[in-house]
C-alpha cells in the first residue's frame, strides 16, 4: 500500500486499485497540503473508491471529479444521489454489515463512531449518512480501514486482521468528538490486534498560515504535523502491543508484511516491532471538516 496523506491510502488488492477517502488536491477549503503534491500515477488508475463519511476532507468532491468517470465510488447509505448530482457518475451505496465484491476483492462496511452529517457534528443541515469503516479481503489479507472513528463497542470483534489503518490525529491544534488521538488509537490497537498497524489521518493538512503563527501556536502546529504517530507507537508499546507499527510519511509505500519500506528519495519509513526501539517524539518539526 501507499499512504497518500490524511486518510487517503492506495491499496492494490485482488487485481484492483483501491483508494480510501481520496483527497488529491493542494487544498481543502481553508486547509492546505503541507507535504509534496501527489502524482497522477498515485491515483489515476483507481478502480474502486471507498468513502467513509461525508465530511469534506473525506468525501472531497473536487478529488472525486478528478478520477476516471468509470471509477466505482462507494459511499455510505443515503449519500448516493447527493454525490451523483454533484458530478460523480458511478456511485453506489453501502451500509454497516453489507458487502460488495469487485473482482477478487470483498469489502464489508463496519460501524464507525463519528458524525454522519456533511457539516456535523455541530450542524445538522445538509445530507446525512452513517459514518463507516471498511474491511477489505483479498490475496489472503484482511485489512481494516477505520475512517474517522472513536472507540466503540464491538471494535474488538472484527475478526482476525492482518493490517489496520488507524487515525491518530487530524488537521488542527485539537480534535473534535468522534476521533482517535494517539493514546486512544493505542487502545484501539489493543482491541483490534492486527499484525501490522499503519497510522493515518496526520501530517498532511493544516489551516493556511497556522504553522507560521506567532508565539507557541505555530510551533505546536508544526509538532502536530510530526509527533502523533510517534506518540501512538510509544503508547502502544506501553500497552504491550504485539503488532508491528509502520510510520510512513505521505507518499511512502508500506509493505503489508511489515518489512521495512523505502520511501520517496530513498527515505525509509519507520517500522516499530514489539521488541524493538521506538523513535522518540519530536520537540518540533516540519477541528472542522474532519
Amino acid at each position: 500500500m501507499r499512504f497518500l496523506g490524511h486518510s487517503t491510502a492506495r491499496l492494490e488488492l485482488g487485481g484492483r486499485v483501491v483508494l480510501t477517502d481520496p483527497v488529491l488536491t493542494p487544498k481543502v477549503s481553508l486547509l492546505r497540503r503541507m507535504v509534496p503534491p501527489l502524482r497522477p500515477e498515485d491515483w489515476a488508475d483507481a478502480d474502486l473508491v471507498l468513502v467513509s463519511h461525508l465530511h469534506g476532507d473525506h468525501l472531497h468532491l473536487p478529488s472525486l471529479r478528478m478520477l476516471r468517470p468509470d471509477t466505482r465510488v462507494v459511499v455510505p447509505r443515503g449519500a448516493g444521489e447527493w454525490v451523483r448530482r454533484r458530478g460523480v457518475q458511478r456511485v453506489e451505496e453501502i451500509d454497516v454489515g453489507q458487502t460488495i465484491v469487485d473482482g477478487g476483492l470483498r469489502v464489508t462496511a463496519t460501524f464507525a463512531e463519528h458524525s454522519g452529517h456533511r457539516w456535523g457534528p455541530r450542524s445538522t443541515r445538509g445530507p446525512q449518512a452513517p459514518a463507516l469503516g471498511h474491511v477489505l479481503e483479498a490475496d489472503g489479507l484482511r485489512i481494516y480501514a477505520s475512517g474517522d472513528t472513536d472507540l466503540f463497542d464491538g471494535m474488538g470483534s472484527l475478526g482476525d486482521l492482518d493490517v489496520a489503518l488507524l487515525p491518530v490525529w487530524g488537521w488542527g491544534p485539537n480534535l473534535g468528538e468522534g476521533h482517535l488521538d494517539p493514546e486512544r488509537a493505542a487502545v484501539a490497537l489493543d482491541l483490534l490486534r492486527p499484525r501490522l498497524a499503519v497510522p493515518v489521518h496526520w501530517g498532511t493538512l493544516a489551516v493556511a498560515g497556522l504553522t507560521r503563527a506567532p508565539a507557541g501556536h505555530g510551533a505546536n502546529m508544526r509538532a502536530l504535523l510530526h509527533d502523533p504517530p510517534h506518540r501512538f507507537a510509544a503508547a502502544a508499546a506501553r500497552h504491550g502491543t504485539t503488532s508491528r507499527i509502520t510510520i510512513a510519511r505521505p507518499g511512502q509505500d508500506v509493505p503489508l508484511d511489515g518489512s521495512r519500506p523505502d520511501g520517496p528519495n530513498g527515505t525509509p519509513a519507520q517500522t516499530h516491532r514489539p521488541d524493538g526501539p521506538l523513535v522518540p517524539p519530536s520537540d518540533g518539526g516540519s477541528e472542522g471538516p474532519g
